[in-house]
């Protein structure tokens, strides 16, 4: 364990309350911090029992609603053994006392991890496969059945990009350190046509993309999705919007985007392919008025990142450095909304 690990995990709490509380652990734990994950800090924990994984909210003073990790537990659990795949859980911990936030463990799933949605080191046949299973892995997340899976109350009812516009608007103005005008004209905009409610209710990642997938070491099958901090019940196609939304990032190490990429030369799939090949898993003819949907993409994902920013300002964030590069993004994502919002 390194000295920055130690200083923010304190490892013998963590051993002492899991050995009274999780049949079967035992310690002592050696543990090191993942690189990724800018919200909750993530860990790897290996003990005599087990190689596991546990995720805590940031200290300091937090935004409302922001960081759940009590609801990150409750879905993966309710979808283990479901066609969703995620980790299994083992014990959530809501005692700040213990190591000062609450936190949850689970075990550690093996697998590849892509950042670059590229797939720069993959063969180009074995690139496609991978982003037609990220298609069939979120139409599994959205036909998932609230009821037998005990998530039916797991988000509001009503109009859910009406609910989430005013929610990400509030935590946007929380944790706002400049004016941007772009973003100002987006949330007008978005404010002005949200769509009518045409039903759909369906289990909502809120941040589903292939940095927060793991896939199996010998083929495109999805080993788990992770990342569920933002999940909900809610409207699918902002699931599907946030996918196109992040490729149409600059391509790289912050962008992590497809845009301006030969996606035929490189093997990838198209917006267009991808939509369609989710209609056509769903059963859904077509989708009307997508410039909505992905100029809501873009807004609350610079709603999110202008929290990472202000985290990173306050001296809590997980990652300083990647926290501040991804603030820098805000106008950027704000201005792609409102080139998004012109094509409906």
């Amino acid at each position: 364990m390194t000295d920055s690990t130690s200083a923010q995990l304190d490892t013998n709490a963590v051993a002492d309350w899991l050995q009274r509380n999780m049949p079967g652990f035992s310690g002592p734990i050696e543990a090191e911090k993942f690189e990724v994950g800018q919200s909750n800090p993530t860990y790897r924990m290996i003990t005599p029992s087990g190689r596991y994984v546990l995720r805590r909210k940031p200290p300091g003073v937090l935004l409302k609603s922001a960081h759940a990790v009590e609801r990150e537990f409750r879905v993966q659990k309710a979808l283990y053994d479901t066609g969703v795949p995620v980790p299994r859980m083992h014990i959530l911990c809501e005692d700040d006392s213990v190591i000062g936030s609450a936190f949850y463990v689970m075990d550690e799933v093996p697998g590849r991890h892509f950042d670059d949605p590229r797939l720069p080191d993959l063969p180009l046949p074995d690139r496609r496969p991978i982003m037609d299973e990220m298609n069939r892995v979120l139409c599994a997340i959205h036909d998932v059945d609230l009821v037998t899976t005990g998530l039916d109350d797991y988000g509001p009812g009503g109009n859910y990009y009406r609910r989430q516009i005013d929610r990400w608007t509030k935590q946007y103005r929380a944790s706002e350190t400049q004016h941007i005008e772009a973003m100002e004209e987006l949330i007008t905009w978005l404010d002005a046509n949200v769509p009518a409610d045409d039903g759909q209710r369906t289990l909502v990642h809120g941040d589903f993309r292939i940095d927060n997938m793991l896939f199996s070491h010998d083929g495109p099958h999805c080993a788990a999705v992770l990342d569920w901090e933002l999940s909900t019940t809610g409207h699918p196609y902002a699931d599907l919007a946030a996918v196109l939304m992040q490729w149409a990032m600059p391509p790289g190490a912050e962008g992590r985007g497809l845009a301006g990429v030969d996606r035929a030369a490189e093997g990838l799939m198209t917006d267009q392919e991808f939509i369609e090949a989710y209609c056509a898993r769903r059963g859904i003819p077509g989708i009307d008025g997508f410039g909505f949907y992905l100029a809501f993409a873009f807004f609350r994902m610079g709603g999110i990142l202008q929290g990472v920013l202000k985290r990173a300002l306050d001296g809590n964030a997980s990652n300083p450095d990647r926290a501040r590069k991804l603030g820098s993004f805000v106008p950027r994502f704000a201005e792609a909304g409102l080139k998004a919002a012109k094509t409906v």
